[in-house]
């Protein structure tokens, strides 16, 4: 990837289109890509600020015009709560200016409570058009959920449960995930997801030592 490649903020994989409004994260989880790489599929994910609302919507309508994706995904190189407002905003606008055709997903870490105290934020997500959210789990108690992930408070894993279980109460399809590699003891991890009773999605780690 060249390093002098414009940072993006829409950016595709597959069929979904991605949305990096932000690279600030409550956690410091010590395998994530951003401590190795500038992006992913050749973007720069590497924001030099934080992106406006109207420059979210430019880059966003253009790549939504290119062609119909299976799903649009606010996840880049920071935790989208972060930014709750301009999340809610952007959603608010796909769906008065394209419908409800097209599925939305927010990637998180479930610490938007923390993140936005005294806000309803997965009522909000759902009022606003949001679909389903995808939680990364990655530990299955205090202590390896702070080992693994690093939270910038204490009792992240407890935030992200909250997250959970208010974002299942909200009405919207929840999913937790956990990337395979020794250090996440994924038959400990499933045990919570399932004790949530929410479905486990298991993501291969990309070593990135290089």
């Amino acid at each position: 990837m060249d390093g002098r490649e414009k940072p993006r903020i829409a950016y595709m994989l597959d069929n979904s289109l991605y949305l990096n409004i932000t690279n600030k994260c409550s956690n410091n989880c010590w395998f994530c890509l951003r401590n190795f790489k500038r992006g992913v599929g050749g973007f720069n994910l590497k924001l030099k600020r934080e992106p406006t609302v109207a420059e979210v919507k430019a880059e966003l309508r253009e790549a939504l015009g290119l062609r119909r994706w299976s799903e649009v995904v606010f996840c880049g190189f920071g935790e989208p709560a972060a930014r709750l407002s301009v999340l809610l905003e952007v959603t608010q606008w796909i769906r008065k200016s394209y419908g409800s055709s097209v599925p939305i997903r927010v990637d998180t870490n479930g610490h938007g409570y923390v993140l936005n105290k005294g806000r309803e934020v997965a009522k909000e997500l759902q009022a606003a058009g949001i679909n389903s959210v995808s939680v990364s789990l990655n530990g299955y108690d205090e202590e390896s959920y702070a080992e693994n992930c690093r939270p910038k408070f204490s009792g992240g894993f407890a935030a992200m449960q909250n997250f959970v279980k208010k974002a299942k109460n909200a009405g919207l399809y929840v999913e937790v995930s956990a990337v395979r590699m020794p250090e996440v003891k994924i038959e400990k991890v499933a045990e919570v997801g399932k004790s949530l009773g929410v479905p486990l999605r298991i993501r291969d780690y990309i070593p990135c030592f290089w």
